[in-house]
């Protein structure tokens, strides 16, 4: 995800995530490791800030609204759409992140 000014969004994400970073490979580069083979990286490119997309599963988009809600993250709302559920997030630089989940979660 590229953003603007790395602190804030590095604050931003640690709220939308509830972790701190991992690793902070390079200077303008951080990144939180998800899972063994899956991970986010944020990193500071002004010209190019806001024109990131994620698509990330999560089992349990509800709890996760919840979540958002308690740390003051705006978001869509969980919508049904035609083949499961989506709850979708956009960054302060106006990144977008699409978490989706099966119904009936």
């Amino acid at each position: 995800m590229t953003v603007t000014d790395l602190d804030p969004a590095v604050a931003w994400y640690t709220k939308l995530l509830a972790a701190e970073p991992d690793a902070r490979p390079m200077d303008g580069l951080v990144e939180w490791h998800l899972a063994p083979t899956f991970g986010l990286q944020v990193w500071s490119e002004a010209d190019r800030a806001g024109r990131s997309a994620m698509i990330v599963d999560h089992s349990d988009l509800d709890e996760l609204a919840g979540h958002l809600d308690r740390a003051g993250i705006q978001h869509g709302g969980v919508q049904d759409v035609t083949a499961s559920r989506i709850l979708p997030v956009t960054d302060p630089d106006g990144n977008r992140i699409v978490f989706t989940g099966p119904f009936g979660t």
